[in-house]
Order: structure tokens, then sequence, then C-alpha cells
């Protein structure tokens, strides 16, 4: 029977492989370093038997001292002569030799030089033959301390300059060793057939048009030759473009989980260094290990930390590293010397400020739009997010979800459908229901409900006439958002009560579309100055919301017939800090605001005293329930004279159902503070909801001013 062969690889004990020998380690040196420093400074520098100079100055006396050393004006050493030597209280005391050679003192001790020689002539005078006394005075160089002193400061420099390295290059390049020279390599995180991505153009959803194009892209990657044949060259570049949370990272995943080809994946601000030319440096790396490697997909993340337009800052340096860096990028991606083989994949949510070289065709030559969803995107990314959610129950539809959540973004969606299972979960439910997600919604649009918060009644009736105004002025204008629901429980860190609407998924603002939204933003001020002959800052988020919307229709869209038809918007920072109007244009648009906002107001004014019956109603109704639907306010005071779309219709009859609860079921957090109302909305993205806030947090849910 033959015996079983070993296991080359097989470990020895003390850690050691078959083969590999000797290994130096760097850390050896710091401790034979470490040694030497305790050698130096506890070895003693001169030898002998330690004393005094009381001592010494009897042995002097006594005529036994044969010579006195002083070195360097300060370490005396003391040597007797042959018979002192012999004498029975000195035999411990016999003269040595060191480690070189030279004859040890019998004793040694540290002596100031002044009262040293201020002793030895006192000593003189008492001694009878003072020549026979030899004092010589000695400088010895303390070598090993010079040459200590500087190997500790080389080592404590060098030591300080292998840790720097290590966490500005750690990781970095091919190599993965932390060492000074991976600086410059680039830090991208390599997937290849050997990593497994679990994202797929599956995943991806509500972007069929987005996906078509990176699709093709990689189709031409693992089918060459149908493109080829006739003559097309594939896309160098495609820079995804798109508001944050749309999906533009998951694409590339996507890509990355589909090509087959290796992929690198990095940020922008990766090439970001203190050090001058790391930057470019780590873009010439990356296209090496790219082009090593090709056919292969870069994709850069957030490229505007890198692509900023050239020549805008105020302050130019003689030498800008951000520059050098798309300088390098710009050389690799279309170059003299550039070669095929490598696509670059880029996303940013700030496409307008980047340089335009890098936008040009041949660089990237595909701008892909990621926007918003529609109804139907919405709708299937609420597919994709539900199907984790094992446990639904039979009344959740994707559709009605969809329907509404105008303007959310898939990391919207995302964090709706996994509160409301964490909703459900804390009401120990074992289906995750259509209140649930409901609930989810509103904690996403408004924040987390405040039941137990502690508002006084002078201030809650604010509150209600408040939010009344804004009903009600909404309700009675023609082009106002369709109203869902009124609420003055207090929501989010600062909101002490909230209208919410349900926006029309458009792209054009009319004037008088605009001009009634801002009616309908003054309506909470309007109806405390007709019912409280008084003001509270619980407008001051409306008048933010309505100056930005004034600034924006007179200066960005010419919608006022005095200052014409111009547009002074500067998108890309071009004019910088300066105007690019006179100072009697600005005085101009100045008035025109006043004006605009002026007349807004009092046509809220005016609308909201003609229906001062129905204001006061609903504020008696929202001060018994302090939740109220639109079901509620056409019970109360009628339905309202112009016709809503059929989406709003159907919202509206979704949300009649939680007519019957009081409130959502969420836990409500308390919340002490003393705070004073101030108007917030949800963002143009979300469902619009006018909120009253406090002032000195200043905290806005969202901004729906029209872009």
């Amino acid at each position: 029977m033959n015996p079983t062969p070993k296991n080359p690889n097989e470990k020895k004990p003390g850690g050691f492989k078959p083969g590999n020998g000797f290994k130096f380690n760097h850390y050896w040196i710091y401790g034979i370093l470490f040694i030497v420093f305790l050698a130096l400074n506890f070895l003693p520098r001169s030898a002998g038997q330690s004393t005094n100079w009381n001592e010494v100055r009897d042995m002097i006396v006594k005529g036994d001292v044969k010579e006195l050393k002083l070195i360097n004006d300060r370490y005396l050493e003391v040597y007797l002569t042959n018979d002192a030597a012999g004498k029975k209280e000195y035999s411990k005391n016999k003269r040595k030799q060191d480690m070189f050679g030279q004859t040890e003192p019998n004793f040694s001790f540290e002596i100031e030089k002044g009262y040293f020689n201020a002793e030895v002539q006192d000593l003189k005078k008492e001694v009878q033959n003072p020549n026979q006394l030899v004092i010589k005075y000695e400088s010895h160089s303390d070598i090993f301390g010079q040459l200590f002193q500087w190997i500790f400061f080389i080592a404590i420099f060098l030591i300080f300059w292998n840790l720097m390295f290590k966490r500005m290059g750690g990781g970095g390049g091919s190599s993965g060793g932390p060492n000074i020279f991976s600086i410059g390599r680039a830090r991208a995180q390599v997937f290849d057939k050997d990593t497994k991505v679990n994202v797929s153009f599956k995943d991806v959803a509500g972007l069929e048009e987005a996906k078509e194009e990176v699709m093709e892209i990689v189709d031409f990657l693992k089918n060459p030759k149908k493109y080829t044949n006739l003559g097309g060259k594939i896309p160098k570049g495609a820079l995804l473009v798109g508001p944050p949370g749309t999906g533009k990272t998951l694409l590339a995943k996507a890509v990355a989980g589909e090509a087959g080809v290796p992929f690198f994946s990095l940020s922008g601000s990766d090439f970001v260094e203190m050090f001058v030319g790391v930057g470019a440096s780590r873009v010439r790396d990356l296209f090496k290990q790219a082009k090593e490697k090709a056919p292969a997909i870069i994709f850069i993340d957030e490229i505007d930390a890198i692509g900023r337009a050239r020549g805008k800052n105020l302050v130019q340096s003689s030498n800008d590293e951000r520059e050098n860096t798309l300088n390098q990028l710009l050389a690799e991606m279309d170059g003299f010397g550039t070669d095929s083989g490598v696509i670059i994949l880029a996303a940013t949510n700030r496409a307008d400020i980047l340089d335009s070289a890098l936008m040009r065709p041949g660089r990237f030559d595909r701008q892909i739009s990621v926007d918003r969803p529609d109804i139907v995107g919405r709708e299937q990314i609420f597919s994709v997010h539900l199907r984790p959610l094992t446990k639904l129950g039979t009344d959740v539809d994707a559709h009605k979800l969809a329907l509404q959540t105008p303007g959310f973004a898939g990391a919207e969606i995302a964090n709706v459908c996994n509160e409301a299972a964490l909703i459900a979960a804390r009401r120990n439910k074992e289906l995750v229901e259509m209140a649930d997600f409901q609930d989810a919604i509103d904690r996403v649009i408004g924040g987390l409900e405040k039941k137990n918060k502690i508002i006084s009644p002078e201030e809650k009736k604010i509150v209600a006439y408040h939010e009344a105004g804004h009903a009600v002025a909404g309700w009675f204008l023609e082009f106002a958002d369709p109203l869902l629901k009124v609420s003055i429980v207090p929501r989010g860190v600062a909101a002490l009560g909230y209208a919410q609407y349900l926006p029309k998924e458009q792209y054009l603002y009319r004037t008088e579309q605009l001009l009634d939204s801002m009616c309908m933003t003054l309506g909470g001020r309007a109806a405390e100055q007709i019912f409280f002959e008084k003001v509270s800052t619980g407008a001051q988020n409306d008048l933010e919301r309505i100056t930005k919307l004034a600034y924006g229709m007179i200066t960005h869209y010419g919608m006022s017939k005095k200052v014409g038809q111009v547009s002074f918007n500067d998108p890309t920072g071009e004019y910088g800090y300066q105007r690019p109007y006179s100072e009697k244009t600005a005085e101009l648009i100045d008035e025109e605001v006043r004006s605009m906002i002026d007349e807004a107001y009092q046509r809220t004014i005016d609308l909201l005293t003609d229906k001062k019956k129905e204001v006061e109603a609903i504020a008696m109704e929202l001060l018994t329930k302090e939740i109220i639907f639109k079901s509620d306010i056409e019970r109360i005071i009628g339905a309202r004279p112009y016709l809503e779309d059929e989406v709003s219709q159907q919202v509206s009859e979704m949300n009649q159902s939680r007519n019957k609860l009081n409130a959502p079921q969420e836990d409500a957090e308390a919340d002490t503070a003393d705070e004073v109302s101030t108007e917030t909305v949800t963002e143009e993205t979300t469902e619009n909801i006018e909120t009253t806030d406090t002032p000195d947090n200043n905290h806005e849910v969202s901004d729906s001013d029209f872009k």
C-alpha cells in the first residue's frame, strides 16, 4: 500500500510554506530600532561605582586619589593610586576594561563644572602636596547618542510616511497592496466573469427608453458582427442624466450583470486627491487596466466631481488639479492615441455644469435621459418592489399605488414599499395591506405623524383656519390642483398641519395656472387676516414659495409686460456673481414682483371674504376630526365647480375608504419643543402638500416651484 502523498500546500508549524524560505517583514526594523533605543538609554554612559564629592574629598585628603577626569564638564571620573587600590575598603572598586578595551574608573558621578572648580581650589589648601593630584578636563563625543538621534528621527519620519500612504493609497492599484507607490493607481472595483452581480435588466423597471439604449451597447459587445456588417461602430461613451433617485446607478449595475465583459466601477471623487498629478495618474492607470482587458466597460458615477466646465472658477491657481484630471480624461476618451475596445458609462444629475468638450460626440456619443417615471413606469416599479413582500393583502394594487404617487422616483417608491412593510409589522399584522401603503405614502411625503405633540387651543385654531383657507381657495380656483385631504395633525420635524393635493402630470404651465397656484398658496395668510385680523408666522414658507415663483415668472419665463420677453436664467453659472441686467432693470423686476404678489393676495382676500362661511365650516370640521378628506369637503360646501380629470377622481375614491378612520395608525413621537407654525409644501416630485411648520427650524417638506 503506497503512502498518501503529502499536500505541497500544507502549512508547517510556524506558518511557513515549503519553498517560500525566509520572508522579511518591515516591522522588524521598528523592533530593532526600539531595542537600540532601550540599550542606549539604559546602559551606563560611564563605568565605576557611583559616589559623591564628599567621599571623593576624603579620598583626596588621604592621598588615595591619583587622577580626576572631568568629562564634558559634567561627569567626574575618579582613579585611585595603586597603593590605595590594594586597600580593603576599595577592594570592590577595582578597575576593569569596558567593551571597547578602555580602562574604567574606580568611581564616577555627575557634578557641575563651577562647583567642582571651587571645591578643588579649597581642597588644594588642605592637601600637603597639591601637585600630586592630577586633574584633567576632557571632551568626549557621544557617537552613539548622536547616531541614535538621527536614527530615531528618520524612523519616526518613515513610520509617518508609511502610515500616510497606507491611508491615501491603500487598496489602490492592481497589486492590491497598500504602499507608497499605489497612490497614483486607479481604485476601481472590477466585475468580471468570476464576479457575480445579482442585478439584471429584469430588475430595472419604468425606464424603458433608457434601458433600450443601454441594452443596445450590451448587445453590441455580445454580437458585434450584427452591427459591424452594416458599417456601424459601437458608441464610445454614454452619459446617464437625470434627477437623484431615478435609477442611474441601478441601470449601470444591470449592465455589469448582463454585459459579460470586465466592468470597472468607481466614483468621480476617487480621482480627487491632495497631491498634484495624482488624479491624472489614476485616469491613465484606469484606462491602462481597461485596455489590457478589452473589451471592457468603465462606469464613473457622479462624473461632475471632475467634469465641471473649465474656466468657471473665479480663483484660478497656477496648477488646477481638477482641470488636469479632466484634461487627461478627455485625452484618454478621444485623443491622438486612443484605441477602441473601452466603453465609458457615466452618471450625473448636473449635466448643465459639465464641460462642453466632455459632452461632444466622440466622447459621450449618447446622452441618455433617466427621468422620473410616468404612471405606467411607476406601476412597473411598484411591481418590482412588491416582489420581495411575500405577504401582501388582496387589496394591494400596483396601479392604484401609482395613481397616488405622481412625481415619485424609483428610490422613493422603494422607500414607500419598505415603510409599508415596517408599518404592518409594527401593527402586528400578518399581511401588508393597502392602508399600510397609504400611510407609508403620507409618511414619505409629510414625515412621521406626531399625535402627542402638545399644541395650545389657540394655536390649533389658527392652524385650522390657516389650512381651511388653503382648502377653500384651491377649491374655488379653476387651475388649482385637486384637493385630497386636509390635516391639522403635526407631522415631520416641525409641520403642524398640511393640505394634500394631487398635481397633474404636465410639462407646460400657463400664466393663469401659476397665478391660481400663487393665490392658493396665499390662502392660509389671507384666512388668518380675515378671521383674526392678525397674521402669524405660519405663512413663512408660503411667502418663500410665492416669491420664488414670482421671480421665476418674471426673470425666467418672460411673463411680465413691463420687463418684457427676456430670460435671465443662468443654469451654467456663466454670469458668475454679476447680474446680466442693470440696476434700473433690477428695480423694475422688484416692483413687478411686489405688484404680482399684492394682486394675488388681494384676489385671495376677496375670494375668501366671499366664501367666509365655507372657510369657517371647514375649520370647525378640522377642529373636530383633525383630518378630513375630499368627500367631507363636498358634504360641507358642495361639489367643486370645476371638472377634475379621471385620475384625481380615482384617487379621491380610494381615499374615501380612509375617511372612516380618525387618523393613520402610525406610532407617534412626542415633541415638547415650543414651536410656532410656518408653511411648507411637498416637492414637485411628490403630491403637493401645504404644511404649517416652525419658523425656527425652517424645515421644508419640499418645494413645488414650477421649473
